[in-house]
Order: C-alpha cells, then structure tokens, then sequence
C-alpha cells in the first residue's frame, strides 16, 4: 500500500476525527468527509462513498470501520490501526471517566447542562450531514425514491435495518450504478491465502481475552466477554440497530444494570465522541463495578471494548484489498450504490430521532413512529438548537469552537433556571 500522506499528518488528521466524532454516525461520517475528501483532498467522492457502502454492509459500526478503511487506504495497515485507535480511544476514555463517576456520585448535573448545548450543536451538524450526503448521493429519481422508502420504512413501519439494506442492494444491482464504475485496478489480486492468514490473525486476536478469562475462572468476565462478542458480530447498522435487544438482555437477562441505568449510559455515550456503541463500554463498566468494585469495572470496561471493536480491524484488513475490484463489477457497483441512497434515508431517520430526543424529555419508547409527550417539549432546547444553527449555517464556526460555545451556553441557562 503506496502511502499518500506522510505518517504525522495522517495522525493529526485521524486525531483531529476522533476528538470531534460527536453526534452519532451521521456527524461522524460528515467531520470525516469534511476532513479527508474536502479540506485535504485525500479520498475520492467516489471513493469514499463506495467504502462507506461497504462498511454499512458490515456488523459494528459503520464509522469506525469507515476510518479504519481510510487509514488503510492512505497510509496501509498501521495506519488503519492508527485510525481506528484514534476515532474509539477519545470517547472510551471519556466514557471511562464517566462511569467511575457515574458509579460514585450516580449523578453528573454539571456536565449534563454542557451536554444539553452540546446535543442541540449535534441536531444541526446531523442536519448539515443529512444535506450534505443528499446532494451527493441523491443523483437520480430512483435514488430520492429509494431514500425516501428507507426512511418510510424504518421511521415509520420499524422495518429492520437489515431487511432495509438488503432491499435497498437489490433494487440497486437491478438499476445498475449511477456512473460507469472504475476499471479493476491493474495487477494481480490478493491471494485467497493472504486473505485467510489476515482472518486467522485477528480471530485468533478476538479470542484470546475471552479464553483468558475463561480458563482464569471468572464467570461474571465471561459472560461480558461472550455477550458482547456476540453484539459486535450483530450490530448491522450501527448502535441503534441492536440497542433494543442489548437493553433488555442487559437489563432482564443478565440483571447487570436497572431500566433508568441503561437510558442513562444511553445518554451519556449520545454526548461523547466516537461511536454510539461505547455505549457497550458504559454498561459492562458500570455492571463491573456493581460485581466487585472499579478495579472489575476498569477490566469489564476494558474487555468490552476487546470484543466490541477488535472484529471491526478483521472485516476491513481481511476486505480492504479487495474492495476497489468488487467496487469495479457493475451489479455490485449498483447495490453500493442503492445502499448509499438507502443510507441517506436512514441517517433522515436519526436525524429526525435524535431531535424529538433533545426537544422532548419523553418519548414512548417502542412506538412507532415516535411519538413524544407535548407536554414533555422542553423550549430551552429549541433555543439551543436556534443558536447552534446560526454559529454553523449562518456563521459558518468550525465544530470546536462552536461545541465549546454551546457547552457554556447549556451551563448558562442550567444557571438561569436555578
């Protein structure tokens, strides 16, 4: 792999990514389009797009695995491990702080009033994504009108994401891609046996903890290694796609954390950068530490975090390389492409999610579509989100300063209210 950017840049860049990844998937893939596609012209439109239709094919997060593809393409694979480290270590560590506290002091109102601001920036930079993407990958009719059926469909009807993407790369292998695809990169493939040492390398990685821990006799490590080993080869679609099933395993399979416990984690991992799935962390931390105290929250926290995000290194390492063939035959050009418009439907979706969210303290949880409690409507997050898309629409702040305006603009008004 021909490295296209010198090793320092490339870990500014990827730092940069990692410490601004607030707000869910859809803001996350925008900060990294606006860093590797506009401002430093290191990956194609085309490029980018077409990786992360092949990531949103793949269980766990589709961001993180979006980075990792990138940092492989530009710099081979330490830099896809410096990628992927960089986008999930900032949040992990956030998250860590977090619940150590969260376990001690059970209550964060300080910093949930910075969050609130912080929330309602994300709102609008999910918004600005959701524009952004449209423009790009909505080329043709039958791309808006396919957008639109995800969005219907998973918004309204709560049909599965995966049903969603599958029907989505039918009709897009029928339709054919939007452009030509790229010609097949010259030279001879990757062998089939290269492929299979890479796959054999990072299962044999993904299962050392859980073996350790097994033969080491602690039931309670176990089942947290088993059960979120088996999440992150579930989690198509990102977190929200299996933070259903994770809560009520979590909560009435298990027992490891209390219903409000868990919209608790949820909360605090929407307000944190990297991906929602830290959530995962969250959970086996704070379960960790109900067990035996910090030092088992800081190993099941740590574990989680093995099981969770090691798999996402083998899907890419083991694919990458051949990502631009498949990417090059017509049919499979068309499905990607036909997820790609689908995808944009469905970050519609957590666009028009995370706002009934921040806007209302109650929604109902399971209807659909949503529906939020009236008299719950809190005006004080309108405001925010007002403010918030005049510092990004109107004056164009970069996302640092304006999350750092909209962080004391929520302790102001946490103070106003008294």
């Amino acid at each position: 792999m021909q490295t296209l950017a010198a090793p320092p840049d490339l870990f500014r860049a990827f730092a940069r990514i990692g410490l601004l990844s607030f707000g869910g998937p859809a803001a996350q893939i925008a900060i990294m389009h606006r860093e590797l596609v506009e401002t430093r012209a290191w990956l194609s439109e085309k490029q980018f797009l077409g990786a992360l239709s092949f990531a949103m094919l793949l269980p766990g997060p589709e961001a993180m695995q979006l980075a990792t593809w990138a940092g492989w393409r530009l710099g081979g694979t330490r830099a896809g491990l410096m990628a992927g480290l960089l986008f999930v270590l900032p949040g992990a560590l956030v998250i860590a702080a977090l619940a150590l506290a969260y376990v001690a002091w059970g209550d964060l109102p300080a910093v949930q009033a910075a969050f609130d601001g912080i929330k309602a920036l994300i709102v609008v930079v999910v918004v600005q994504a959701m524009i952004r993407m449209g423009r790009k990958a909505l080329r043709r009719p039958a791309d808006i009108a396919l957008a639109a059926a995800a969005f219907v469909a998973i918004f309204l009807l709560a049909v599965p994401f995966p049903l969603i993407i599958l029907a989505a790369a039918a009709i897009g292998a029928l339709l054919g891609p939007a452009a030509p695809p790229d010609p097949a990169p010259p030279g001879r493939p990757v062998p089939l046996a290269a492929t299979l040492r890479t796959v054999a390398l990072w299962l044999l990685l993904w299962a050392l903890p859980l073996v350790a821990v097994w033969l080491a006799g602690s039931v309670f490590l176990t089942d947290i290694a088993l059960f979120f080993a088996k999440l992150a080869v579930v989690t198509f679609g990102g977190a929200y796609a299996v933070l259903a099933y994770m809560a009520q395993e979590v909560v009435q399979g298990y027992g490891w954390l209390t219903t409000g416990e868990m919209i608790d984690a949820l909360g605090l991992a929407e307000t944190t950068p990297g991906p929602l799935i830290l959530v995962t962390q969250f959970t086996a931390m704070v379960a960790g530490a109900k067990e035996a105290g910090w030092p088992m929250a800081l190993m099941a926290g740590a574990l989680c975090l093995w099981m969770t995000f090691v798999p996402c290194f083998l899907w890419i390492f083991a694919f990458a390389p051949h990502l631009e063939r498949l990417l090059s035959a017509p049919r499979l050009a068309g499905a990607l492409h036909g997820i790609t418009a689908a995808v944009a439907g469905v970050i519609a979706n957590l666009s028009a999610w995370f706002a009934l969210h921040v806007l209302f303290a109650r929604v109902a949880p399971g209807s659909m579509p949503p529906r939020p409690d009236w008299s719950s409507f809190d005006p004080a997050a309108l405001a925010l989100i007002a403010v918030s898309a005049v510092l990004i629409f109107a004056l164009r702040l970069g996302l640092l300063p304006a999350m750092a305006l909209m962080a004391m603009a929520g302790l102001a008004l946490d103070v106003a209210a008294g």
